[in-house]
């Protein structure tokens, strides 16, 4: 039994992702790792960003937690299986609280969108390519 960290979730949590987790897995062997444990790894990496090498030793070796990864991280009608399974946290957790699972917010840097029109007789920006009329 290896510790908790911060960034695991409950298995109950877990359990409503496994389904998604697990279509990704060819089914030609025996499964050798615990899902859960690799997916409470991926959420340590993504969480604190070590190494692949320096993953706490509790965790799966790191070439399983990484081979796992890839093929979650792949891209699969828009959005990756990684990128589903965390929606569908973030969706319940919402739901959880009484809110809609989808969040509305949008962010508006009103500092660019003030200046789109009248950007090219501000001056230089060396980042940018000059335009010269």
């Amino acid at each position: 039994m290896r510790k908790s960290h911060p960034s695991d979730i409950s298995r109950e949590q877990f359990e409503v992702i496994r389904p998604l987790l697990e279509s990704a897995r060819k089914k030609a062997c025996p499964q050798q790792v615990e899902l859960y444990e690799v997916f409470c790894s991926v959420q340590y990496l993504l969480k604190n960003g070590p190494q692949w090498r320096a993953m706490p030793v509790d965790f799966p070796k790191w070439r399983t937690v990484h081979s796992y990864f890839t093929i979650w991280s792949e891209p699969r009608e828009g959005d990756s299986l990684l990128e589903q399974a965390l929606k569908n946290q973030v969706g319940a957790a919402r739901k959880k609280l009484g809110r809609d699972a989808c969040s509305t917010l949008s962010i508006v840097d009103a500092q660019s969108v003030e200046n789109t029109d009248t950007a090219k007789s501000k001056g230089y920006d060396a980042g940018k390519p000059m335009l010269v009329t």
